[in-house]
């Protein structure tokens, strides 16, 4: 009996070990663990990174540089509908400047001495090097946009600045959202190709913040951006897209572009009227509207897989499930 209980003790006490151990480890540094990271994003299937971050294909992300807020907007809205953030001030005036990758994100809170000397020992232990305003940036792959939340912070708030902002373009040929102000403008604006949305600008120094995450979930706005998010930045604002659903929305997106060139393309010819349009296409706009396709179907802004699809599409459309 006494061995027995003994022997029940011991394997509770491992079992608690085991469940422990792997909190244990992560807590000893700021970057979420790979376990913690697939755990999160549970509807990619796709390619990840080594660390767990989900990989959205090249392939998709050049098809998101044509894709309208608007449209990206209204394909997920549904499902997620905090996902859009405005007011943004630019860091590069450009007309037709988009701002597509994947999102490492970060998290900055005000500054605690006791907290902040403790988290950077344990960064340190775990191999990051220098202070942890470079350690996200480090990690940046190339084609991932840099979003981190330092809650709109102003005077000895601005974190990235010259030297930082030209490591980040170094490291991932892309450019930033970050919820915060910065430093050093006119030398940003000297990187071409960053893009950065943020908060503002001001002409002091971190002294304020902290980082204290890297790849957890963080809040933008009125956004929760997970690592692996598809950045989609124009000059209204940026889209978050989550991993899952960024070839729907370029899906959805091509086929809106074709179906508005053709629209306009009608009215401006005095074919329809925009009420017609607007509305319901009748089968003989719908025809129309296929031939026209079929005509142009290699000289239109959409690639030509794509508007055979919508193609077969439009001759088959998909059966909507009748409620019992």
């Amino acid at each position: 009996m006494k061995f027995a209980k003994n022997l029940s003790v011991l394997l509770a006490v491992i079992m608690a070990v085991s469940i422990l151990l792997p909190f244990a480890a992560s807590a000893q540094d700021v970057v979420i663990s790979k376990e913690e990271m697939i755990a999160l994003t549970p509807d990619w299937d796709g390619e990840r990174f080594p660390d767990g971050r989900p990989k959205v294909p090249d392939a998709i992300l050049e098809r998101m540089k044509m894709v309208d807020i608007e449209e990206a907007w209204g394909a997920i809205h549904g499902e997620y509908k905090q996902n859009f953030e405005g007011g943004w001030e630019h860091t590069h005036i450009v007309p037709d400047g988009v701002l597509v990758g994947r999102a490492l994100t970060a998290t900055f809170v005000p500054s605690r001495p006791d907290v902040d000397k403790v988290l950077t020992e344990w960064g340190h232990a775990d191999g990051h090097i220098g202070g942890r305003n470079s350690w996200p940036i480090d990690m940046l792959q190339n084609g991932d946009v840099y979003v981190a939340n330092a809650y709109g912070s102003v005077l000895w708030g601005p974190i990235i600045g010259g030297n930082l902002g030209t490591a980040i373009f170094r490291n991932s040929q892309n450019g930033i959202v970050f919820d915060g102000t910065i430093r050093d403008l006119a030398q940003l604006q000297g990187i071409e190709g960053f893009y950065g949305y943020v908060r503002g600008w001001h002409p002091s120094w971190n002294q304020n913040n902290m980082l204290v995450e890297i790849n957890h979930p963080t809040r933008i706005g009125s956004v929760c951006v997970m690592p692996g998010d598809v950045v989609l930045g124009r000059r209204e604002g940026v889209c978050f897209i989550p991993p899952h659903l960024a070839e729907k929305v370029c899906e959805n997106s091509e086929r809106t572009r074709l179906r508005d060139q053709f629209g306009f393309l009608r009215i401006k010819q005095g074919i329809y009227t925009p009420g017609e349009i607007d509305q319901r296409w009748s089968k003989e706009m719908t025809k129309d509207h296929i031939e026209w396709l079929e005509e142009n179907v290699d000289k239109l802004s959409v690639g030509k897989e794509q508007v055979l699809q919508t193609i077969e599409r439009l001759k088959n459309p998909p059966q909507r499930r009748r409620p019992e």
